[in-house]
């Protein structure tokens, strides 16, 4: 097989035209085309495609709030680490992850519940529109949808891709049902690289 000799500053460039060459005539919501593109580059996985649920306008929706200074709260430090920072940091916002709080473990052990609901109360007190990029934990969701319930939580918006088997299609449908603007990639796939690439997506297309 033919190797590409491939100018580093170029690899990404050409993977985009690959992902683009392979989805071939497939037309894909040009709202939400860079996003769904985005998740392909990250995982190699085109269903993608097919499987990501965007309420309407929702794009339009993180994107303004990212550029006045929403905070973003991840479920785990690894989808903390992937979200490029640097723009979100230049609007006045942060990336928020509470999971590895000590406070939060020991409240957790305590009431005998996971660190990740602990972690989406703890956000749900902060002064600042809160996005949530939620890619490993259903509990995270289902605490969600819980505080939303409870008038104690209102979200600029869910993104909702947790991977894996137990509640996570119940809890993503639950976020869809919960009437919140929301990202879902419905089913069993997902996980941190994913709710990272949808938040650098949406980032990557705010004019300046």
């Amino acid at each position: 097989m033919k190797i590409e000799n491939i100018a580093p500053m170029d690899i990404e460039k050409r993977s985009m035209e690959i992902i683009s060459e392979t989805l071939g005539d497939k037309k894909l919501d040009p709202r939400y085309q860079d996003i769904i593109k985005r998740c392909i580059h990250t995982s190699a996985d085109f269903e993608y495609a097919d499987s990501l649920y965007f309420t309407d306008g929702v794009e339009k929706i993180i994107r303004k709030a990212i550029a006045e200074g929403a905070y973003i709260v991840t479920d785990t430090t690894m989808a903390q680490s992937g979200i490029n920072k640097k723009r979100i940091h230049e609007y006045g916002g942060k990336v928020l992850c509470f999971i590895g709080d000590e406070d939060v473990a020991k409240e957790a052990k305590e009431r005998g519940v996971t660190r990740s609901l602990v972690s989406m109360e703890r956000a749900s007190e902060l002064d600042k529109p809160v996005i949530f990029a939620i890619g490993n934990a259903p509990t995270a969701l289902l605490s969600i949808e819980s505080l939303v319930k409870a008038g104690k939580l209102t979200p600029v918006a869910v993104v909702a891709v947790p991977v894996g088997f137990v509640n996570v299609v119940e809890s993503k449908e639950r976020i869809i049902d919960l009437g919140v603007p929301a990202i879902v990639a419905r089913g069993r796939k997902g996980g941190s690289n994913i709710a990272a690439a949808i938040i650098n997506a949406l980032q990557y297309g705010i004019e300046k």
